[in-house]
């Protein structure tokens, strides 16, 4: 299959060989799970449980609200110990509801769980629900609900399903161990997830320096002539699903499009194994592998956590910190988010949690813009960062919108290789975030007019029914009643 190269990008120091040889470990069990009713993109869950209650592993603990949503499910058996606000797992550290629970130490699942003799015989809308109900979301960090991914195949003309195994940020293992360890579990989800979408061509995309893992899925897939394992360059952010796309078929997605616009559908390793368990063994997700890793760590590792742990847990699982990190971080040091404490849980969409040192974050003070257009070339995207950060800077954020500031992925390119230590990626987002912000305002106004007008428009019909209904009165009161004729009594004579 003939590649493509794709524009700008970067090569920063993978340093994956921290946790790459360490395989996929079970957590034991914390004290707490704090499971937070929103682990994905869309409206939360509502909560079904209340304090006290006693539940098994994979009850439902709040169910999906609305068309963009997922259900979360218990972790594991135990006690609810209450429905409230707990830190979220971002870095505003604002409270999020969430349901705490206190695991008995049995882990018992419960007993009517189970999964399809044969998911290739159900139907895809079947395959689409049972998805659904499981809460799978996108694994790889994006966390939109997978369901509606393979509800695709009704609005687009679809022929291919790509998997993204390329997991091109630094220090990242986990997808790398999961495809090594569960390569025929990984395929078989593939496949189910094809079934759904109706499509028979499989791409499995993997960089080039995870050797074992591309051997691993290559053997899997054997003999199967509508499954390609593929080689990718080594090249950040080779894992954004547009420039995979187009490094794959040499097209560019449209702006502000889908990948469902060229015909693919782009789906992450941990999404398919979830997908697998959901549809094999009717398990929910409620755990995933998390990398856990940096300088600051003492012993790197790759563990399957159950959902709601407390990062701390990890941490302390993983021999504490070796020094005091200067940043903590879900996700990759690229794009990953800076965590306010380790208080905060473990969610669907955190693949690592790293303790980076003051070495490896490089942080120095920002200088003066120098112009020198390493930002422009380095950028994926075809962006000029440099004229949109001054845009941001200056306030000008419509002038930052025309460059093409809704295009930029956030990939941290730009700010990797600008030699004044200038936090592009940073303006970019507070410029994306103050944007929709003031799309929401806007449109909140407008709703409030139109309320506004609904309401003027209905007290104006009821005072112009009440008018006429006066009118009507009045001209009723006017008009001339008829006469009643008058009889004389009848004479003593004619009686």
């Amino acid at each position: 299959m003939r590649l493509f190269r794709i524009r700008g990008g970067v090569h920063p120091e993978a340093r994956k060989q921290l946790a790459a040889g360490q395989p996929i470990e079970d957590l034991p069990l914390p004290a707490l799970l704090h499971v937070p009713l929103q682990q994905h993109i869309g409206t939360p869950a509502a909560p079904l449980v209340h304090r006290g209650q006693r539940v098994l592993k994979g009850d439902l603990l709040g169910h999906a609200q609305g068309a963009i949503s997922a259900p979360v499910h218990a972790p594991t058996s135990g006690r609810i110990m209450g429905v409230g606000s707990y830190p979220a797992h971002h870095a505003s550290g604002l409270s999020v509801r969430t349901i705490t629970l206190q695991p008995d130490g049995e882990d018992r699942w419960r007993d009517d769980l189970a999964g399809t003799g044969d998911p290739f015989a159900l139907e895809p809308e079947d395959i689409t629900a049972r998805v659904a109900a499981a809460g799978i979301v996108g694994m790889g960090g994006a966390t939109f609900p997978a369901a509606v991914k393979l509800n695709l195949r009704q609005r687009y003309r679809l022929h291919t399903l790509v998997i993204n195994g390329a997991e091109c940020e630094p220090y990242l293992t986990c997808d790398d161990r999961l495809m090594r360890e569960h390569a025929d579990q990984v395929l078989d989800g593939i496949r189910i997830m094809a079934h759904a979408l109706g499509l028979n061509r499989m791409v499995i995309a993997i960089e080039n320096n995870k050797p074992e893992a591309l051997n691993a899925m290559s053997q899997a897939a054997a003999g199967q002539a509508e499954v390609r394992v593929i080689g990718l360059p080594v090249r950040y952010p080779m894992g954004s699903e547009k420039h995979l796309v187009q490094t794959l078929l040499g097209r560019e997605i449209p702006a502000r499009g889908l990948t469902a616009d060229l015909g693919v559908v782009v789906h992450n390793p941990a999404t398919a194994f979830a997908v697998h368990q959901a549809l094999r063994l009717g398990r929910p997700l409620v755990s995933r592998v998390v990398t856990v890793s940096g300088g600051a760590i003492r012993t790197p590792r790759n563990l399957r956590v159950p959902l709601g742990t407390p990062v701390q847990h990890l941490i302390d699982h993983c021999g504490g910190f070796e020094e005091e990190p200067t940043r903590l971080i879900s996700g990759g040091p690229m794009m990953g988010q800076p965590l306010p404490s380790t208080r905060v849980p473990i969610v669907k969409g955190c693949n690592g949690i790293l303790a980076l040192t003051a070495a490896e974050t490089r942080t120095r003070l920002p200088m003066p813009c120098i112009r020198c257009a390493n930002c422009v070339s380095a950028c994926p995207c075809g962006l000029v960062p440099l004229e949109m950060a001054a845009h941001t800077r200056a306030g000008d954020l419509e002038g930052a919108v025309a460059l093409g500031l809704m295009d930029c992925v956030a990939c941290g390119s730009c700010s990797y290789v600008c030699p004044a230590h200038i936090p592009l990626v940073q303006y970019f987002n507070f410029a994306k975030g103050e944007m929709a912000a003031r799309g929401r305002a806007k449109q909140k106004q407008a709703e409030t007019r139109r309320l506004a007008e609904q309401r003027t428009a209905r007290i104006e019909a009821i005072q112009q029914a009440k008018r006429e209904a006066m009118a009507a009165r009045k001209r009723e009161a006017a008009a001339p009643k008829p006469q009643t004729p008058v009889t004389s009594p009848a004479s003593p004579a004619e009686a």
